[in-house]
């Protein structure tokens, strides 16, 4: 590890995956509302996503019982609304998040490990990495069903980091939700924050190291 005038520098670089390197979380949240329209619920996309991100499936399912009553039918919500995102990306494809290539091409040149840690399946993960041709840029990816707890659990950061063989605090996490900057953070990790739905952490009682308010930007900071 070493410190340079843009602050902490990495021996390797976590990257979550929904709404930081994919403009994906979008998607899910127009997917979760129109699916809560038609079960008669209403948008659920702009009332729950920003308190959502970073869940896997199962933490889903237990925040929308929670909200919505033990009857709340969330695995014919799951169905309905996974049908209605995937015919959108299907149709129209995923955007990358601005300065994910430059990202990786410097990461690449400086010879530092790189792996993703996201609370999505692997199927789905794997898929979005070979349609925006980066899978071969990862030495690691760990998904939500390869670990027995999800995010704000550190274990699938911790995962991440020994698959690369780094300890966690010499190693960089880039995070666009609380629930992974606080996994990151308790598994001792150097947080960057780059907002996607969520844009501030003023409601929360943690703070990332450092924010950055795109992929471009930690691309110059490491760089230099």
């Amino acid at each position: 590890m070493k410190e340079k005038k843009s602050g902490f520098y990495p021996d390797a670089v976590v990257f979550d995956m929904d709404g930081l390197m994919f403009d994906s979380e979008r998607i899910v949240q127009k997917a979760w509302n129109r699916a809560g329209e038609k079960m008669g619920y209403g948008l659920l996309g702009d009332e729950n996503i920003r308190f959502t991100l970073g869940f896997n499936r199962e933490r889903r399912k237990v925040y929308f019982k929670d909200k919505y009553g033990a009857d709340f039918p969330y695995d014919k919500f799951q169905d309905l609304y996974a049908g209605i995102y995937n015919e959108y990306v299907k149709e129209n494809g995923i955007p990358v998040k601005r300065g994910l290539y430059e990202l990786l091409e410097v990461l690449e040149e400086k010879g530092i490990p790189r792996a993703v840690a996201t609370s999505s399946s692997r199927e789905n993960a794997l898929e979005n990495l070979k349609r925006a041709g980066i899978l071969e840029k990862f030495q690691a990816v760990v998904t939500g069903d390869m670990v027995r707890e999800g995010k704000p659990s550190p274990e699938i950061y911790i995962t991440a980091c020994s698959k690369l063989g780094i300890h966690g605090e010499k190693a960089m996490a880039l995070e666009d939700a609380p629930n992974g900057i606080l996994a990151a953070k308790n598994a001792g990790m150097y947080t960057v924050f780059v907002p996607d739905i969520l844009e501030d952490f003023s409601e929360f009682s943690f703070l990332p190291d450092k924010k950055a308010e795109s992929l471009q930007e930690v691309a110059r900071w490491l760089s230099c």
